[in-house]
């Protein structure tokens, strides 16, 4: 049993939390995390494809796939930044406060950039744009479960961001497919995404660097070499981003040419399309909402985590192999449920599991930075090898596009990818040694 801090005194922003965070503060943090999810969604799901249909309907495949690959390179180097700038921020609201406010602001800006871009390069630098301030915000709020809950309770924590996760891209989902325009989607997606910041904003408990406990002089070597975390030093935190990554790269692989699967393979039309991947994602988040908080409950009190990634991992790789040979839109509809499944075991165990093996506090936002490079990384990869597979299997003749009269080859040899892949990610799991 943990002993609160006697009364008066301060806590370390440094130290383990040993009190559970108030029930007010987790749902402040819930919210944010349903407008920031929405934000980078909204726009993955159906209006970044949608753009790139507007600006040429021959070539949209290519333009989606460079427009993300941007992104997510921007990503790449701007989560680990931004967190590192959070941990060395000695602002008295907090560390990780202004990166939250800043980045749902900049974030904000950034779709309304995109809402009035009619061609590739205004389209890309949008999306760039989000994707930086987006991720600023997206490495504080990570942080902030470390910095703010116990170990004990950071499954049924994780599990209740899970949700907002999942909330998050259905609302965002469903704000771009019920606006009808491309430009009023963005523009609703980014108040939503102010308004829902506002709560976490004014209360949020944010614990600021004492004197003693402030960075020293910054210095460009010593902060470019912190981002390197050794394999040899730390081997569960390169196993955990290891497996993270492949997991990832399934689920993006599943996910990156979604709308294009129904319009092109399962032959939905095109403007029946958006409420479609509506529809699925609705599914998946209604069966994740069912898993996330009971598995991470369940996780919390056995003090388990390595068994439920192993097999949450499995699980999702089954809803690739089911899109890959049925390519049907009943099989869409149980793929969809069964991945919502799969990921809702998986996004609240691993989390706690990925907080259990940082190598300190005083570098959390930034070490979980280096950690969410697995989760941006897998959309640059995925892009190209969707392109990759696409436009191989089309050069040696054969079938990708079948409008729903026939077996698309190409599909089908994607999301076998992303099943192996998937399959491959919970198989690492097992060589992580310090976590149960």
């Amino acid at each position: 049993m943990t002993v609160p801090p006697a009364a008066g005194v301060r806590r370390s922003a440094l130290a383990e939390p040993l009190v559970d965070p108030s029930t007010r503060w987790v749902a402040a943090l819930t919210l944010a995390s349903i407008g920031l999810w929405a934000g980078f969604f909204g726009p993955i799901q159906v209006l970044l494809a949608q753009q790139a249909e507007a600006i040429s309907a021959t070539d949209k495949k290519e333009i989606l796939s460079v427009v993300l690959g941007l992104g997510a390179l921007t990503s790449v180097v701007c989560n680990p930044l931004f967190g590192a700038f959070s941990d060395r921020t000695t602002l008295v609201r907090g560390r990780r406060l202004p990166w939250i406010a800043g980045g749902a602001l900049g974030g904000a800006l950034s779709l309304l950039v995109l809402a009035s871009a009619d061609g590739v390069v205004v389209m890309a630098i949008g999306w760039c744009g989000v994707q930086a301030t987006l991720n600023a915000m997206l490495a504080a709020v990570t942080a902030t479960i470390p910095d703010q809950v116990p170990v004990g309770s950071r499954g049924r924590v994780g599990g209740i961001l899970a949700i907002a996760q999942t909330l998050g891209v259905v609302g965002g989902t469903g704000i771009a497919s019920a606006s009808g325009s491309i430009a009023l989607g963005y523009a609703v997606t980014a108040l939503v995404l102010v308004l829902s910041a506002v709560p976490y904003c004014l209360g949020s408990q944010d614990v600021p660097l004492a004197a003693d406990e402030r960075p020293g002089p910054f210095a460009w070597g010593p902060f470019v070499r912190s981002f390197w975390v050794s394999p040899s030093a730390y081997p569960d935190f390169a196993w955990a981003w290891l497996t993270r990554f492949l997991v990832n790269l399934g689920n993006a692989l599943g996910l990156l040419y979604l709308l294009y699967y129904l319009q092109d393979v399962v032959g939905v039309s095109k403007d029946d399309a958006p409420g479609r991947v509506f529809v699925l994602t609705a599914i998946y988040a209604a069966t994740l909402v069912l898993t996330t908080v009971v598995f991470g409950i369940w996780s919390d009190r056995t003090g388990r985590r390595k068994v439920f990634v192993i097999w949450s991992g499995v699980v999702a790789a089954l809803a690739a192999l089911l899109l890959a040979v049925g390519q049907t839109w009943a099989t869409a509809v149980v793929a969809a449920a069964v991945m919502g499944c799969g990921f809702g075991i998986y996004t609240s165990v691993d989390f706690a599991l990925i907080t259990q093996v940082l190598p300190g506090a005083v570098d959390r936002a930034k070490d979980l930075g280096v950690i969410n490079i697995a989760n941006a990384l897998p959309q640059v990869v995925a892009s190209f090898v969707a392109t990759l597979v696409l436009q191989a299997v089309e050069a040696a003749g054969g079938s990708v596009e079948t409008g729903g009269d026939g077996f698309s080859t190409g599909y089908c040899l994607l999301y076998l990818t992303a099943f192996a892949v998937a399959l491959l990610g919970s198989v690492f799991v097992t060589r992580i040694r310090s976590v149960p």
